[in-house]
């Protein structure tokens, strides 16, 4: 059996369930549950936030408006991916909720740094601040937050889109814990810095979510391998199996979130089946890693690469000319 009637062996799993227990429909459905909750509370803050002269409460309520539209973003972004591949979009539209969980991630930065502008303005030129009114709005906020935050804790966390969502929504209740207690300092003491304190807080918690969210989905849009992943310890691992006797064009990246792909060229020795040595290599890669959508092409060694040579020399007549990225065999080996 030739080369070529080994080449290009598929693994797709099983179905591919990538839903973790939680159906996308019921994503939708407590998505928007939350959705409602913010937006009705989001325009009373408004108000009480212009009449209280209170910048804590207005950057709560402009952080709330992120995280209604991080929520409208990631109900359109589910509805995207759940349309299946077509014409020139092989995937489908999957990575849409990268997107999203990206813009999620650069809504909240750009948002800290306008709030955090606004709370040394007044940490230098404080406005009066009406501290009860504060108080009992930052304490109702809580509540709404809370039960937004459970709504979207219910829906499948594993995907970064709705990890951004939620890192919003939580993002939040942090910021009206932080207002409440600044509404009280100012109520009690009279200390009107105390709110854009508060703020400046809350500002650090956004630039650590934000950041987070930016750089998962710039690794998947960069096609860089799932965190847990190192490729070369993989590479090493397929080439230790006994008929393998070199791995090269490795590539480990993820489609979106929680599905991981893989695809290598396997050498094997002359003798070797092809076909059961790309069926043990999946069982490994999906036992030991979790990744089932692979694409394996196996061939048979050429006798003159199985001559060892000089160490670091590669043989003249290599399989690939260029190969993409380190070259796994047997032995020590540069990575």
């Amino acid at each position: 059996m030739g080369a070529q009637d080994h080449a290009h062996g598929h693994a797709h799993g099983h179905g591919h369930d990538h839903g973790h227990g939680v159906a996308a429909n019921a994503d939708r459905r407590w998505l928007a549950i939350a959705l409602s909750l913010i937006c009705a509370f989001m325009a009373i803050e408004v108000v009480i936030g212009i009449v209280a002269q209170s910048l804590a409460l207005i950057s709560d309520a402009a952080h709330m408006l992120t995280d209604a539209v991080s929520i409208v973003l990631a109900l359109i972004a589910m509805r995207l991916a759940a349309r299946p591949a077509r014409g020139g979009f092989t995937y489908g539209l999957k990575r849409a909720e990268i997107l999203s969980a990206q813009a999620n991630g650069l809504t909240l930065l750009l948002l800290a740094v306008w709030l955090a502008y606004e709370a040394v303005r007044r940490l230098l030129d404080p406005p009066a601040v009406e501290g009860g009114l504060v108080l009992v709005t930052a304490l109702a906020g809580i509540v709404v937050n809370v039960l937004a935050a459970w709504c979207i804790s219910k829906a499948n966390r594993t995907s970064l889109n709705v990890e951004g969502a939620y890192q919003h929504i939580l993002n939040d209740l942090f910021a009206f814990i932080g207002t409440a207690v600044a509404g009280l300092i100012v109520l009690t003491t009279g200390f009107v810095q105390a709110d854009a304190i508060a703020t400046l807080v809350v500002v650090a918690l956004m630039v650590k979510a934000g950041y987070g969210l930016v750089r998962e989905s710039g690794r998947i849009l960069l096609e860089a391998a799932p965190a847990h992943v190192d490729p070369d310890t993989v590479g090493d691992r397929l080439v230790a199996h006994g008929p393998v006797t070199e791995v090269h064009d490795l590539h480990i990246w993820t489609i979106t979130s929680g599905e991981a792909a893989l695809s290598a060229h396997v050498l094997v020795e002359p003798e070797s089946d092809c076909h059961a040595v790309r069926r043990d290599l999946e069982k490994l890669l999906g036992a030991d890693y979790g990744i089932t959508h692979t694409t394996l092409q196996v061939d048979h060694a050429q006798e003159t690469l199985l001559r060892v040579g000089r160490a670091g020399e590669e043989p003249e007549d290599a399989h690939c000319s260029a190969p993409h990225g380190p070259v796994h065999r047997e032995g020590p080996h540069h990575h």
